[in-house]
């Protein structure tokens, strides 16, 4: 309940609100486009703060591979549930997206770790940047494996009475890469964690009017807007297979708990914990999906941007964030 009366979580309530009684109200691209960067940078540079304070532990080095193996495992699992059960390009494209993460997800879940007293390391942050890179990875990976799939059925795939060609018209390789790892989002986020890593205590006590006073309300500012996008891409997410809607739905809190399980077993604290369990459970809907257009072009991006953002996002920033630390407090204390 705690959650739902936060200021910014009433404010993406709010946007949804008014996005399905279809009101005028919108927020110009380019101010949405500016929130997102604001949002990106000031989470980097706390990311980068904290870890200048406390340098490299067990804890970091734990939490940081258990966030890389999550980034392999969640796409391996999904694709393995899904490819037999809708377009195998669909089921690479959807389980690429949630083996990487929501940055906005990841924010909402810090704001509410601080407002119930809990710490987590700055080195979250690093695990926030790192979990894109192995999604990426895997959406090439899996394509290709659809693609070898379809090509040993005859070279055609049916998924919902459309035949899909492979690989057809897709970019070689090395570009997809470039343009993944390239990509401005994910460049800013690492840039920022750097920068503050470097400047430390100082850089944080100069940036504080920017990163810190100024955070809540451009996070409810940008969450009204996030209420807006997924209100328009509800009915998509609609639309979609019944095994879609319930793997968006239920399968984030099978990652969680996968999560939950892994951070018991390397015995990580509390508040990483629960980053952890946040971070699994979240689904791109910006960097992902627009590498998916040049990886996966035979994907259908209404199925695997519908779902990520009109189902997965409302209910992770709704429900997900305070029962995933409900979760982490009963096994981890």
């Amino acid at each position: 309940m705690q959650n739902l009366l936060d200021p910014a979580i009433l404010f993406f309530v709010f946007g949804v609100f008014v996005g399905l009684i279809r009101s005028n109200l919108e927020i110009p691209p380019a101010i949405s486009k500016f929130l997102s960067l604001y949002l990106l940078m000031a989470i980097g540079l706390k990311g980068g703060f904290a870890m200048a304070a406390t340098g490299l532990t067990y804890a970091t080095a734990a939490a940081l591979g258990a966030a890389v193996l999550m980034a392999f495992l969640v796409p391996t699992l999904g694709y393995a549930l899904l490819k037999n059960r809708v377009s195998r390009f669909d089921a690479a494209a959807v389980a690429a997206s949630y083996g990487s993460v929501s940055a906005v997800t990841f924010v909402a879940g810090t704001q509410y770790l601080k407002s119930i007293g809990v710490d987590f390391g700055g080195h979250m942050m690093v695990a926030l940047v790192i979990m894109e890179s192995p999604a990426i990875i895997m959406a090439v990976l899996l394509a290709s494996a659809a693609r070898h799939a379809v090509a040993q059925q005859g070279g055609a795939a049916v998924a919902g009475g459309a035949t899909q060609y492979a690989a057809a018209g897709v970019p070689p390789l090395g570009k997809i890469l470039h343009e993944s790892f390239t990509d401005g989002a994910h460049l800013l986020l690492l840039g920022s964690l750097a920068i503050g890593f470097l400047s430390g205590s100082a850089g944080e006590a100069m940036m504080k009017p920017f990163s810190g006073d100024l955070f809540k309300g451009m996070l409810a500012f940008f969450l009204l807007d996030m209420g807006l996008m997924v209100a328009r891409n509800f009915q998509q997410a609609r639309k979609a297979p019944l095994v879609l809607i319930g793997y968006a739905s239920l399968g984030p809190v099978a990652h969680a708990s996968i999560a939950l399980g892994l951070a018991w077993l390397l015995g990580l604290g509390l508040g990483d914990t629960v980053m952890l369990m946040i971070l699994s459970a979240s689904a791109s809907y910006i960097v992902v999906p627009a590498v998916l257009r040049y990886a996966i072009p035979e994907a259908n991006p209404a199925l695997y941007f519908g779902l990520s953002l009109g189902i997965t996002f409302p209910i992770n920033i709704l429900i997900g964030i305070p029962l995933y630390t409900f979760m982490a407090q009963q096994v981890m204390g």
